[in-house]
């Protein structure tokens, strides 16, 4: 025995009729919108325009899902409705729903109400209809927008999805001017797949568990001026993907994150009118391939985030770039010389820690002489920062030693030096002191004894120049001891424990 209300219009019973056994109740043609059939055609976004053969009441699928209809065994009822107009508000407060919804090519009047409900599937497909409300929803399911246009908000915070969370091809247009998808602290077990959307207005997925991975292939987020991805603390498991086309007008942000697998970007972000245009930092990711198609346009950050294997191009990178904290276990892409480009370009100036992981990690790596020129110019970068007296003195460490880095560069200079003060002093050798208890004068031992701090034939002490080359014997007596206080500074910083 079944249950009529009283009134049902012919499309309602058909929809009554066909329920117990969830049959598909077909009431017209549909095209999609983005056709650009002219009004009172069959997109769903004309549905306003359709008659009274193409209408349901809301309340009408409220008491179907609620249990009004009774139903027999050996089906699976169902609300499968296509090409509908939807008149009043589909609201299902609180409800516990034990049957699958599904709306193909409809138009919904009022947005939808699932507050705190727990249902089976939902599918809302290429779908016209104004927001969504579904705060503390409980999909034992999954719930489809794909293919919708929505002019309004979709509110799931809270939500729970056993079966994934799908809104490819969706378009959404906030009506607040702030978000168009809030899933704050929901929870998606079966992966969130965005792929090819286009929403205007955020995204916001903050605290949200992905335990299925996330899919923005080919999405469109605009929000300038402000975050179109906002995804503090979301914890992802297997992947992340914003490649194949994907674009962002606004900040995406994924502060305190944390990726269990890979995650890639390889689309555009823009945002010049925020703090940060890419914020990614206090993160942990296994992997991530950070290649975006354009150089980002506005300030980007890793601070203080921890990465298993990044995989860049420095050249992607805009100007300001804040590295201070990162912390990687491989890096891939392109060489030393753009690397350290790479850590210079923090907009506060310099930061030592950038220069430190990126000679740890080469020194890792096994290319001892690719870590030395990391620290070489980290000090180098420093030196920009001291007063005028550090500076002088860290060029002559450079200069002398390359910082202890490069200490074949003082056996160049010391040669040099006893080069030339050899040959000059052999045409004009000094005057003895005591000519009659002097040695036989040798150039090169001269030369030789001026360079060292502590002589060691015994020219310096019995041979006295004369005239202008009386600087000469001055100047490689200085250099001398400047030789040897660079090579003993040097030393020290390269064996002290790294």
């Amino acid at each position: 025995m079944t249950g009529r209300p009283p009134r049902l219009t012919r499309a309602e019973r058909r929809l009554w009729n066909a329920f117990p056994t969830g049959e598909l109740v077909d009431l017209g043609p549909v095209t999609p919108s983005r056709s650009g059939t002219p009004p009172g055609g069959n997109a769903p976004k004309d549905g306003g325009t359709w008659g009274p053969e193409r209408t349901i009441r809301a309340k009408v699928i409220a008491s179907l899902l609620l249990g009004a209809r009774e139903v027999g065994a050996g089906a699976v009822p169902a609300v499968r409705l296509r090409g509908a107009r939807i008149t009043g508000q589909l609201a299902l407060l609180g409800g516990t729903i034990p049957y699958e919804l599904v709306l193909s090519g409809c138009h919904l009047d009022q947005p939808l109400q699932l507050m705190g409900s727990t249902t089976r599937t939902i599918r809302l497909t290429d779908c016209t209809f104004p927001g969504l409300g579904g705060s503390g929803l409980r999909v034992a399911g999954h719930l489809s927008l794909s293919g919708s246009n929505i002019t309004g908000t979709v509110r799931v915070t809270r939500g729970v999805f056993e079966s994934g969370l799908w809104a490819s091809g969706t378009k959404v247009v906030s009506d607040d001017g702030e978000w168009a998808f809030y899933a704050n602290a929901a929870v998606v077990d079966s992966g969130l797949f965005f792929r090819n959307s286009d929403f205007t207005g955020g995204v916001s997925l903050v605290g949200a568990r992905l335990n299925g991975g996330c899919f923005m292939e080919g999405s469109t987020l605009r929000n300038p001026g402000k975050d179109a991805l906002t995804a503090d603390n979301v914890v992802v498991e297997d992947v992340m993907l914003l490649t194949d086309g994907f674009r962002a007008e606004g900040c995406v942000r994924l502060r305190g994150a944390r990726i269990n697998g890979r995650f890639a970007l390889r689309g555009t972000v823009t945002s010049p009118d925020t703090r940060y245009a890419l914020h990614l930092s206090h993160l942990e990711i296994r992997e991530a391939s950070l290649m975006p198609a354009a150089p980002v346009d506005g300030v980007v950050t890793l601070a203080h985030s921890k990465i298993g294997t990044l995989h860049d191009d420095p050249d992607t990178w805009p100007a300001r770039l804040r590295l201070n904290g990162l912390t990687y276990e491989r890096l891939r892409g392109s060489g030393v010389a753009r690397r350290i480009e790479w850590v210079t370009r923090d907009p506060e100036g310099f930061r030592p820690q950038p220069y430190e992981q990126l000679a740890a990690w080469y020194l890792k790596d096994g290319n001892d002489a690719l870590a030395r020129r990391a620290q070489l110019a980290k000090l180098r970068a420093r030196r920009r920062t001291q007063g005028p007296g550090g500076r002088i003195w860290g060029r002559l460490l450079d200069a002398a030693v390359g910082y202890g880095y490069r200490p074949w560069l003082a056996g160049m200079w010391f040669t040099l030096l006893l080069a030339i003060g050899t040959a000059v002093f052999a045409v004009q050798p000094p005057r003895p002191l005591k000519p009659d208890e002097s040695p036989h004068f040798n150039a090169f031992a001269y030369a030789f004894d001026l360079l060292l701090p502590l002589p060691a034939f015994g020219q310096r002490e019995a041979f006295d120049p004369m005239g202008w080359t009386q600087w000469l014997a001055y100047t490689l007596i200085v250099a001398g001891w400047i030789l040897a206080t660079a090579l003993i500074a040097g030393a020290t910083r390269v064996l002290r424990p790294q």
